[in-house]
């Protein structure tokens, strides 16, 4: 059976699919053969087979084990193996392979999941044994041995153990690490793996902290008064010179033993920022030593890492197999972040602001020190310089930090910007010290740079906090800018562009007298200068002089910014920039805010033809398209704002290129070209005079009809049907009396159209709009118009929103009935209580769906018109409608087990039945207090968290709840944001009219008889908001 294995295991890593697909499919049959598993651990056991073919046995293993092992694994098919004795042998045969040391690290380390995968199941009950087994080789094993049992522990500790488990094992487990890592006869690779082990072990401890805190911190506090000595001899140890290139590329004794040195300094700190994140106040007494340590270890290792990464091109960020980083550059990157966290400790920040306070400044304090680790670490790496070179789209992700590279250069900044945060004129003055120093000395160009760009951050945080520069400290800076665009090094030119420019955003009025002067510089620079990296560097500097400067002096430059980034793109092979999305952003955000110094201007001085040419090329790049779009509103809005004869010039000017676009996108079938173009006429309309310019809508709805009627594309729908929209709403008269080819009317040609949109077939998301213009439709053309289609018309939107699922669907198609109840609310009861949907009265479904989804509007216009519309249908009275039950309030279940989301699914949400005038009143009294703009009070046991969260940092200063993603450059606060207005449940701001209207409302209702009934059927929390928010 073996030999067939090792065919299929060859045979599953073929790169033809038949094949491949065949193997993986014979395996899958054998999951019944009780021989199959011992026969696959055989294999993967036989020196003579190759590698990758075991490797693939144990992969296949892992696979049927979680498939047929034990029902406790979620992969579980339900074809248990069952025989006993084969488990006992597969258990230990795997373990042997596992510890043996004799095999090759990649196999070792694929026994080691294995056995961690058993183990979930089968640790401690059926396999009592393991644990003592893997100790005792910790304990006493040879090297080999050694890294087997490591990563059998490392697996174990990460998803075998659970909280009974580790602290029954937790102390023997952490002592046996701890006896390797302080082993110095031991191989630095190997203790460094070992402090791995016990670096996880604080994600266990993470886990069970919030139900065992005090036993958790307990536990923390002991380990770590046997290691606290060894993190601190560890940061102290020299680290030895670094190998030759040749060493390296031959993996030689010295090459292993610098890794393996590299790799346990490195892991001692990672165990240090997790300590520190989890037990500050554990950390806070020894935070002085851990300081000092990583202070003196980072003074040391700057020649070496300028060695390798400035003069040479070392490769850094590497991993060994088991996942140990073990090059230089991470372990500066390392240590440079302890050393940031380290400013926060009480201890430190004490000790240095004394320091500070009796060096009388900072010019020749710590502060200059620190800066001097800054920029040495804040170099262009040899690497770096190569890839800028060769792409300036990288140049520009890295200056505009949107890249998830995060290096040396980076944790720089960031530590400058920290240490900014907390001694703002101390920082910038060390800063500048060092910088004159650098330039005394005749430093290398490098060096020159570095300090610039670690300015160049420290200023950008300025900006972000709204801070500025001091008028010396900026002035200090302005001959180092001179300098720096003069010099030969691109690179430093390129920093001397964008310094000037920040600085005169961050300096308020201090360098006015030059600033012009830079700006005009950079303009000359964009045109001249023949370096691809000047040029972008001196485009978005640009930005800053716009931004900063003001209109006296930017706004006789808009034609001739405008002209050197057309004369920039005209330089540039157009297809080239498809590919070129960081300078694409780039450019147009420049353009952006030099078409908005004066928005009337980019009618003739080619703005907005440049704007279009742009978005021709980058339509696919969301954040282009975006940006975009969002120029061109303003544009419109501004223009539109001047009267009916700009607006004309700006549609005249404009609807060739976005006919153009459509044609071009139809040809090419370019989707994003065409939605772009949709949005924008969209945008257009949307800002349209009225009446329209003449013929605006013969020239444009040809193409939106042939759109709507035969795109599929959700967002071209949605854009194309808000133009269509738009245009009726600011034209009715010019919108019916288009007549098509075919002979078709205005009016015939939108009924089509909302037809087709209505249909069940087309998405909810692309039919998102169909209800704004069928509203339009009904309010313009009337029933004088429409005849008998109104009733058809008003019955298709009825029957669709019982099907409708998407919020912003639903919204659009209730605002049909809501817009025509402001004006006949009676009426529109009657004509739903007459029709029937899927054997239900249309009242019933209508309602139904307009009152459980009223709550969760988005809009301010769109919640007013609906907020107006229930209560003209409550002051109705009509039987009708209180006869209808609608969904009320949540119910919540009385239980104390832990809703798990299969539990979920099993128990889905219940609510009470209540009258639909009732729920009316509910709805109403939610949208009262969503109008105040009020927050709900934090509740006890929320105050209750919180205080506990804040209760273990000993004196640490935590970093916020601003986490920060370097994928997605954003923070959690500004994700949550993005909810947090018209979200459901969102708490929205204030809306004056809103709150007015329906404070009147309930103080007519509260005069009435009856009401007092109405009243008492709310909830106590609703009553309550009902008199906070009307007394």
């Amino acid at each position: 059976m073996e030999e067939q294995l090792v065919q299929l295991l060859t045979e599953t890593q073929s790169s033809q699919e038949g094949p491949r697909k065949n193997a993986e499919w014979q395996l899958r049959q054998q999951y019944g053969n009780p021989d199959f598993p011992l026969a696959l651990v055989s294999v993967a056991v036989h020196g003579d087979v190759p590698v990758n073919v075991r490797q693939s046995a144990l992969l296949y293993l892992k696979i049927f084990i979680q498939s047929c092992w034990s029902p406790q694994f979620d992969e579980f098919q339900g074809q248990q193996f069952a025989d006993d004795g084969r488990k006992v042998q597969i258990r230990q045969a795997l373990l042997d392979l596992a510890l043996t040391g004799r095999d090759e690290r990649k196999i070792e380390n694929a026994a080691s999941l294995v056995v961690s995968k058993i183990a979930t199941a089968d640790f401690p009950d059926e396999w009592p044994a393991l644990l003592p087994t893997v100790l005792s080789v910790v304990a006493n094993g040879t090297d080999s041995q050694l890294h087997g049992a490591l990563k059998v522990l490392a697996e174990l500790v990460d998803d075998c153990f659970n909280e009974e488990q580790f602290f029954r094992v937790g102390r023997d487990l952490v002592k046996a690490v701890h006896n390797i890592a302080v082993d110095s006869k031991r191989n630095p690779i190997l203790r460094a793996l070992a402090v791995s082990v016990f670096r996880s072990c604080f994600d266990t401890l993470e886990m069970v902290m919030e139900d065992h805190k005090a036993e958790v911190k307990a536990f923390a506090e002991e380990a770590l008064s046997d290691w606290m000595q060894f993190f601190e001899n560890s940061l102290k140890a020299q680290l030895p010179d670094a190998p030759s290139d040749e060493e390296e590329q031959y993996a030689s004794a010295p090459a292993e033993s610098y890794r393996g040195w590299v790799a346990l300094k490195l892991q001692v700190v990672k165990v240090l920022m997790r300590v520190r994140s989890l037990f500050p106040s554990t950390l806070a007494p020894y935070s002085q030593a851990l300081f000092a340590a990583t202070w003196q270890e980072l003074s040391n290792l700057k020649p070496q890492y300028y060695a390798m990464y400035i003069e040479d091109d070392r490769q850094g960020r590497l991993e060994d197999a088991d996942g140990l980083p073990y090059t230089l550059d991470f372990l500066v990157l390392e240590e440079l972040d302890f050393m940031q966290a380290c400013f926060r400790a009480p201890p430190v920040r004490k000790e240095l602001e004394q320091q500070l306070h009796s060096a009388g400044g900072a010019k020749g304090s710590w502060v200059t020190e620190v800066m001097k680790i800054a920029v040495a670490y804040a170099h262009i790496t040899t690497e770096e310089e190569g890839l800028w070179d060769i792409d300036v789209n990288v140049f520009l992700s890295e200056e505009a930090n949107v890249t998830a590279n995060y290096t040396p250069r980076t944790a720089c900044g960031d530590l400058v910007i920290k240490l900014g945060e907390w001694l703002n004129v101390a920082t910038v003055e060390g800063l500048l010290a060092y910088t004159q120093t650098l330039y005394t000395e005749n430093a290398d160009w490098k060096a020159k740079e570095a300090a610039l760009y670690l300015l160049n951050q420290l200023l950008g945080d300025f900006q972000d906090v709204e801070k500025e520069i001091g008028e010396e400290c900026a002035k200090g800076y302005v001959d180092f800018i001179r300098h720096a665009v003069q010099e030969e090094a691109v690179l430093l030119r390129a920093r001397g562009y964008l310094v000037a420019g920040s600085l005169t955003r961050t300096s308020g009025d201090a360098l006015q007298p030059v600033a012009v002067t830079f700006m005009e510089a950079s303009l000359n620079a964009i045109d001249q200068d023949p370096s691809e990296i000047i040029k972008v560097s001196c485009i978005r500097a640009l930005q800053y002089y716009l931004a900063a400067l003001p209109t006296s002096m930017t706004h006789p430059r808009q034609g001739t910014v405008i002209t050197s980034l057309a004369g920039y793109l005209n330089t540039r092979d157009l297809s080239d920039l498809m590919d070129s999305d960081d300078l694409l952003i780039a450019i147009i955000e420049t353009l952006r805010d030099a078409i908005l110094l004066d928005t009337s201007s980019c009618l003739h001085n080619g703005g907005l033809d440049l704007l279009f040419t742009i978005a021709s090329k980058g339509a696919a790049n969301f954040q282009i398209a975006l940006l975009v779009t969002e120029t061109f509103e303003e544009v419109a809005a501004t223009v539109a704002a001047t009267g009916a004869d700009r607006y004309a010039l700006l549609a005249e000017k404009v609807l060739p290129s976005l006919m153009g676009a459509f044609d071009v996108a139809s040809l090419t079938e370019e989707n994003a070209l065409a939605n772009l173009a949709a949005e924008l006429l969209s945008v257009l309309a949307d800002n349209g005079s009225s009446p329209m310019p003449p013929g605006f809508v013969a020239t444009v709805m040809p193409r939106l009809n042939r759109l709507l009627l035969g795109s599929h594309d959700d967002e071209l729908l949605k854009s194309a049907t808000a133009a269509v929209q738009h245009m009726l709403s600011h034209d009715p008269e010019q919108f019916f009396n288009f007549q098509d080819q075919a002979g078709k009317r205005g009016l015939e040609i939108a009924l089509i159209i909302i037809d087709r949109l209505l249909d069940p077939s087309v998405d909810d998301n692309a039919a998102a709009e169909v209800g704004g213009l069928a509203a339009e439709v009904v309010e313009k053309a009337g029933s004088d118009r429409l005849g008998p289609y109104l009733m058809q018309l008003l019955q298709a939107v009825a029957t669709r929103l019982a099907t409708a699922q998407q919020a912003a669907f639903i919204q659009s198609l209730i605002l049909v009935f809501a817009r025509l109840s402001l004006v006949a609310p009676q009426d529109i009861i009657t004509f739903l209580a007459d029709i029937s949907i899927t054997n239900q009265s249309g009242l019933q479904v209508v309602m139904s769906k307009w009152l459980e989804n009223s709550i969760t509007f988005a809009g301010y216009d769109d919640i007013r018109q609906n907020v107006i519309a229930l209560t003209k249908l409550y002051k109705l009275h009509d039987p009708r409608l209180s006869s209808i039950q609608v969904k009320g309030d949540l119910v919540i279940p009385k239980s104390d087990r832990i809703l798990t989301r299969s539990r979920a699914r099993q128990q889905p949400d219940q609510y009470t039945s209540v009258p639909a005038q009732l729920k009316i009143i509910k709805i109403l009294v939610e949208e009262l207090l969503s109008a105040s703009g009020s927050q709900a009070p934090l509740d006890p046991s929320s105050a209750a968290d919180l205080e506990d969260e804040g209760e273990d940092d000993g004196g640490w200063e935590d970093d916020s709840t601003d986490f920060l993603d370097l994928g997605s450059g954003m923070t959690k606060a500004q994700l949550m944001a993005f909810g947090a207005e018209d979200g459901p449940g969102g708490v929205r701001g204030r809306d004056d009219e809103t709150q007015a209207y329906l404070l009147e409302f309930f103080r007519e209702q509260a005069q009435l008889p009856g009401f007092g009934e109405v009243f008492g059927s709310l909830s106590a929390g609703e009553q309550e908001k009902l008199r906070n928010m009307s007394a």
